[in-house]
């Protein structure tokens, strides 16, 4: 049996443009993609925590250390300039290999500088 897991997010990044007259998609700064093991043209979900918009799309990649996060064609209906948003990629494993994995979790301040990378979600007492 193959189960959809969390492959890497980015959490709390800021969209720095929104350009509906564009081919649809969500550019991102190429190096953090490579950190986050996000593949051009890979299928994210984008979560916005301003306005609780919930959109598919798939990255491309801009410019290397630009920061960028561009939400473009209809999505830049779901986001604008400001938002901070977060950026979910994930991956079928073989119910085999779930325990062993681990994803890769990008934590950003809002000018899209890396704050911390973890690769698991610290459960918090009620």
């Amino acid at each position: 049996m193959e189960i959809t897991i969390l492959k890497a997010k980015f959490h709390q990044a800021c969209v720095t443009h929104s350009e509906l007259e564009y081919d649809g998609s969500c550019a991102i700064d190429g190096a953090l993609l490579d950190k986050a093991g996000i593949h051009e043209y890979e299928q994210i979900d984008i979560y916005n925590i301003t306005n609780g918009e919930r959109f598919t799309t798939y990255a491309i990649r801009a410019e290397e250390n630009s920061r960028i996060f561009s939400v473009n064609g209809a999505a830049a209906h779901k986001a604008n300039p400001g938002d901070r948003v977060i950026i979910c990629a994930y991956a079928r494993l073989d119910e085999s290999e779930v325990t062993s994995f681990k994803p890769t979790l990008i934590y950003l301040d809002e000018e899209n500088n890396i704050k911390r990378i973890k690769d698991h979600i610290p459960v918090q007492a009620a």
